[in-house]
């Protein structure tokens, strides 16, 4: 039974570094805005329960009770009081049931941002803020649900992978790693598919860097359209028809489309920027890249092929996301498929908020924020936890 006190469950949560990042009156307005703000009194609110799916990214090995209870700082009700008991493990699951994965999706979508000022090392070029777009994908939990609507992938003999997998596609920011974009679906829906939602909210004032994978006529079109730059590597059936060579050896080319859309579709113009790296192996690996910075003043050849480079540090962050953070070979925890979403989404803002700790703390040493460890932040946020204390009376 609950003491007598005015104090509720939702006014003891120690969130950390969490509640930084998102603060408890915006967690408040989006789940309102998400029709999810519970009409009686419950000892789990909708609140709790937002920063209950992005703790247990924080602490992906714990149970429901050991991450709830590191959120809630000993769920004490009034100092030296006796602790009150833990919700059983069924109440949590309801709780988050009720919460679902739309608030969760939609506080990522409300905070995550670019991160990088100005002149950031790694960050910029041509005055154009560098973020880079791939995927990657989850196993989740081995359920009919699961299975059903997230698909499993091939392999060998036309058996099936272990767990079914959930796809997530997502633009990083190259200079902090903070993932600030992403769509997830189901295994079974490809990465082109999950590109086309997040190119619709590039920005101009970007340069969006991308694998050969992404680049066809389609999605660049759509991508370009946005007002954004675009510098990614070409498919080798890509054949831009020249119409000017450059004095820095780069060429102006006509893009279209393959097929009988060519006859129909506006022809685009591209820069193409073909290059050979040396990098060890018996024969020079050959790139061709295909930009929207037609002016080769303003962005040289060779500080494109440098800066496409950079396309690799949205693996970095993947990894930190599922190695470090969820932990490798880990599989998520949930069994349905909304409560995956939400646990996928958790995990996003988990790490959205550990690089925002990690930039203000590269920009507050004046260093490049690739020096500063990952792991050693997910360590100190761990930390932080248990040693944080309740909401301040006025984001009651």
């Amino acid at each position: 039974m609950k003491p007598e006190s005015g104090r509720r469950l939702s006014d003891l949560v120690s969130v950390g570094v969490l509640t930084r990042v998102f603060p408890p009156g915006l967690v408040d307005e989006v789940v309102a805005g998400c029709g999810r703000t519970e009409r009686r009194h419950r000892s789990l609110p909708a609140r709790v329960m937002a920063y209950f799916s992005i703790g247990m990214a924080l602490h992906s090995e714990g149970s429901y009770e050991d991450v709830l209870g590191l959120l809630t700082d000993g769920l004490a009700w009034s100092s030296g009081a006796e602790p009150v008991k833990l919700p059983s493990k069924s109440a949590i699951f309801q709780a988050r049931a009720r919460l679902g994965a739309a608030p969760v999706e939609a506080l990522f979508r409300q905070v995550a941002a670019p991160l990088a000022g100005r002149g950031a090392a790694g960050s910029w070029l041509a005055g154009r803020r560098l973020v880079a777009v791939d995927g990657t994908t989850l196993d989740v939990a081995d359920t009919a649900e699961n299975a059903e609507f997230f698909g499993r992938a091939g392999v060998n003999k036309g058996e099936q992978a272990a767990f079914p997998q959930a796809r997530v596609l997502a633009v990083a920011e190259c200079g902090s790693h903070a993932i600030f974009d992403a769509a997830v679906g189901p295994y079974t829906t490809g990465e082109n598919t999950l590109a086309g939602e997040v190119v619709d909210r590039l920005e101009a004032g970007m340069l969006v860097l991308a694998d050969r994978g992404f680049c066809g006529y389609p999605l660049w079109r759509r991508a370009a359209a946005t007002g954004a730059d675009l510098l990614w590597r070409a498919k080798s059936t890509m054949k831009p028809r020249h119409l000017e060579t450059l004095p820095d050896g780069t060429w102006l080319g006509e893009l279209r489309p393959g097929g009988n859309a060519a006859r129909t579709a506006e022809p685009l113009t591209v820069r193409v920027v073909d290059y050979h790296l040396d990098d060890g192996r018996p024969n020079d690996t050959a790139y061709r890249l295909l930009t929207t910075l037609v002016d080769h003043n303003e962005a040289p050849a060779e500080d494109l092929a440098l800066a496409y480079a950079q396309r690799w540090e949205v693996e970095s962050a993947f990894d930190e996301l599922k190695s470090h953070q969820r932990g490798p070979r880990t599989v998520l925890r949930s069994k349905s498929p909304d409560l995956t979403l939400q646990e996928i989404w958790g995990h996003l803002c988990c790490h959205f908020a550990i690089r925002t700790l990690m930039w203000e703390a590269a920009d507050h040493a004046e260093v490049d924020p690739d020096r500063v460890s990952f792991v050693a932040a997910l360590r100190i946020a761990r930390r932080s936890i248990p040693a944080a204390r309740g909401f301040p009376p006025s984001a009651r």
